[in-house]
């Protein structure tokens, strides 16, 4: 007898196991899904610098979605941009060509115009950049630009240059040129504070008037305790910019002011809340308004009443034949009588009660 051939035995195969085929085909599709996000992954630039948008914004470059640490949409891929780190950049993606530079002759590098290609800037005879130099390189970006060069000028109309002046961590420096009596600012990134002087002025002898300042972190100390608060999980010794904390008063205290607490650029918290007692009422034989409504001491829950909240209180006329009425405050646990509210006696409340001042008509 001859052997079967190997296609009869899969036909075999599958009629018996008609499910086997199904979980071959999602084993395969996971697969190649996996494979995709890890070979996504493993596009990523170890090298790439971090996300410089303070810098990349003096220079126009326009950021695209950071990919540091999510995955880009399948119509886009994760490569390093310049300033901006890792990003979503389009396949494909190109910039202008030709271009036309004033003062400049711009060649292709490598003949071609697309993301991460560079171009040579060559300035004409008679002109140079800020810096001295006649020649530039500029790379397609992935905002579809090209990086910035400085302008080809007219030597003659060159002033004393210096250098561009140093680069510095967690912060960065305005743009050139840098011409005699040109003064360069430098500022912090975002929870950070300058030490030393913020600006370098370019001198005669093309040397900067300072050293470069530094920045470092800014951190706030521990947050103040308030009374009759907590304050809600703060367990560390010092806090970075942007912390926020909250503050929670205790049974029967009125929170005066926000909860949450942020810490500032300049190392200090924002303004702290208070937390409010409440008011006992002084009037224990006359009605009052509360809430809009006239009622007993013994009709207010303990006879106290909330921080901020109003009471009306009752007083008699010059020629006491009618009532009036005299508002008073609560703040932070006092609650101050009226001058002309008059505390009927003992023997007025119980013997001659529709003579309380509550009671008798208003005026």
């Amino acid at each position: 007898m001859q052997p079967k051939n190997s296609s009869w035995v899969f036909k075999c195969i599958m009629s018996r196991f008609p499910s086997l085929l199904l979980l071959v085909l999602l084993l395969s599709l996971l697969f190649l899904e996996g494979s995709r996000q890890m070979g996504a992954k493993n596009m990523k630039d170890p090298m790439c610098p971090s996300r410089k948008k303070n810098l990349a914004a003096l220079t126009g470059h326009i950021c695209q979605r950071s990919c540091e640490r999510r995955i880009c949409s399948q119509s886009r891929t994760c490569v390093c941009d310049g300033d901006c780190g890792l990003s979503c950049i389009p396949p494909g993606l190109s910039c202008p060509w030709p271009v036309m530079i004033d003062n400049a002759e711009a060649q292709l590098a490598q003949e071609s115009n697309m993301f991460g290609d560079f171009m040579k800037v060559i300035c004409h005879s008679g002109f140079r950049m800020a810096d001295g130099q006649d020649v530039a390189m500029s790379h397609c970006q992935g905002d579809g630009k090209w990086s910035f060069t400085a302008p080809c000028e007219d030597i003659l109309n060159l002033s004393t240059i210096c250098k561009p002046p140093p680069e510095i961590e967690n912060g960065f420096h305005e743009d050139g040129p840098y011409k005699l009596g040109r003064e360069v600012r430098y500022r912090c990134n975002y929870g950070y504070r300058l030490e030393g002087a913020s600006s370098l002025l370019c001198q005669e002898n093309e040397e900067w008037s300072h050293t470069a300042p530094t920045c470092h972190p800014v951190n706030c100390s521990q947050p103040p305790n308030i009374a009759q608060a907590t304050l809600v999980a703060v367990r560390k010794p010092e806090h970075p910019v942007g912390t926020v904390i909250y503050y929670l008063c205790h049974k029967d205290f009125y929170l005066d002011g926000s909860e949450r607490v942020v810490c500032l650029e300049n190392g200090s918290w924002s303004q702290l809340p208070y937390c409010r007692a409440r008011c006992p009422i002084s009037a224990q034989r006359s009605r009052v308004i509360y809430n809009g409504r006239k009622l007993w001491i013994n009709e207010i829950p303990n006879g106290l009443v909330h921080h901020g909240e109003t009471v009306k209180f009752f007083c008699r006329s010059q020629n006491k034949t009618c009532s009036l009425e005299a508002e008073s405050r609560c703040f932070d646990g006092v609650l101050k009588t009226p001058d002309c509210y008059d505390e009927p006696t003992y023997l007025q409340y119980h013997l001659f009660p529709k003579r309380v001042v509550s009671e008798i008509p208003p005026c």
